[in-house]
């Protein structure tokens, strides 16, 4: 038997993560009076936390701002939180402060090679994150594949997937039947949105599906696969430009799109779309028939962190039922903390189960590790599409 290498066993971790773990197998299996009283307090004070501050980078709405406020109060630290959009944006950020000036960092799991050849980031002490025990075991295996330098540098926060939206009151479609080449129909010129790098692994996926290109995978293997893979996807994305609204690099563009911007259908994070349906816009999420795609974005302490022991204070805090079900209601994204989904309001269930209904889980495609050649080459070809 041949042996992995690290790209591959990324990639195995995470789709094993996904077999063995699904928020409707939570929904069904889980007990929520027992699962709430094992988990204990939300905050957990530690007379090395009492005081003080976290510097963090995190993505769009993931910590939200009762939970900030909530942690503060119950342990006197204060939670600076920028922004995020995207990876390349953390990545860029890290690179031009060489590690410093934030305490956390919130990388996918996928972007193990790129994280690992920076050398920015550093081990967690997992003997300070006693709430570790209360994460589905699956999502704990998948973070350790980005273990290396004495520890591991990936802790498991939220998972999620980017698939198909659309106005549902000015198409309709169904499951089973949704594609992700119905951005391209005839009738969707001018009216799509999507993130240029991901619509085009769309693309690939797409024609894939159609017989008309090598399965997507191969792209992830060596270059010469990728480029003849990825020469054909930008051939048919050039081609189609005039389909295209707007591009998105982050969660409140998604929403704009759809409510101002003249957008139809879109290629889109769960999150922003199933805000916009909980709030009863006229919005629909959905699994297309080749599957969604979907991440795992953690939580990783960078090199120069100061305030490691509030940033641990921090991870025991979110790693609580009354966290993971905060986020969830209030993002639409999905937590990792074992019992959280019995907690959910009505709403959040129905949107769950309107987003992936029939298989939709058994197929979803878990983004391959992405390696620096690979995002190096992926670039120049996004980059194509973007300027066409």
């Amino acid at each position: 038997m041949s042996k992995k290498t690290k790209s591959e066993v990324s990639s195995v971790l995470t789709q094993r993560a996904a077999r063995d773990f699904t928020r409707r197998t939570l929904l069904k299996g889980a007990v929520a009076t027992g699962s709430v009283a094992a988990m204990g307090p939300w905050f957990v004070r530690d007379a090395f936390s009492s005081s003080g501050e976290v510097n963090c980078i995190v993505w769009t709405n993931y910590l939200t701002e009762d939970f900030l406020k909530g942690f503060e109060k119950s342990t006197g630290i204060k939670v600076n939180v920028t922004p995020l959009g995207s990876n390349e944006e953390l990545q860029n950020k890290m690179k031009a402060s060489k590690g410093r000036g934030f305490d956390m960092i919130t990388p996918t799991l996928d972007r193990r090679e790129q994280w690992f050849d920076l050398k920015l980031t550093q081990p967690w002490d997992l003997s300070k994150i006693p709430n570790l025990s209360n994460v589905e075991p699956a999502f704990v295996s998948a973070s350790k594949a980005w273990t290396w330098g004495g520890g591991q540098h990936h802790l498991p926060h939220i998972w999620g997937t980017e698939a198909m939206s659309w106005r549902t009151d000015m198409w309709q479609t169904e499951y089973g039947k949704l594609s992700l080449g119905d951005l391209w129909l005839p009738e969707m010129k001018g009216k799509v949105q999507g993130r240029p790098h991901s619509m085009m692994a769309g693309i690939g996926r797409y024609l894939a599906g159609e017989g008309k290109l090598p399965p997507f995978e191969n792209a992830y293997k060596d270059e010469e696969n990728m480029r003849k893979i990825w020469t054909e996807i930008t051939k048919f994305a050039v081609e189609h430009k005039p389909w295209v609204k707007q591009f998105w690099n982050d969660h409140d563009t998604q929403k704009t799109g759809f409510m101002q911007n003249g957008v139809v259908i879109g290629q889109t994070w769960d999150g922003p779309a199933i805000e916009l349906m909980k709030d009863g816009k006229p919005v629909q999420y959905m699994a297309p028939k080749e599957g969604a795609f979907a991440w795992l974005d953690g939580m990783t302490m960078p090199i120069g962190a100061k305030n490691k022991e509030q940033t641990y204070a921090l991870i025991n805090a979110i790693y609580t039922v009354e966290s993971a079900v905060d986020s969830a209601i209030k993002t639409g994204y999905n937590g990792v903390v074992k019992g959280y989904a019995n907690h959910l309001d009505e709403k959040s269930k129905n949107a769950f189960n309107s987003a992936y209904p029939g298989d939709a889980l058994s197929k979803l495609w878990w983004w391959p590790a992405t390696t620096t050649w690979y995002a190096s080459i992926r670039a120049e070809y996004r980059d194509k599409f973007v300027a066409a």
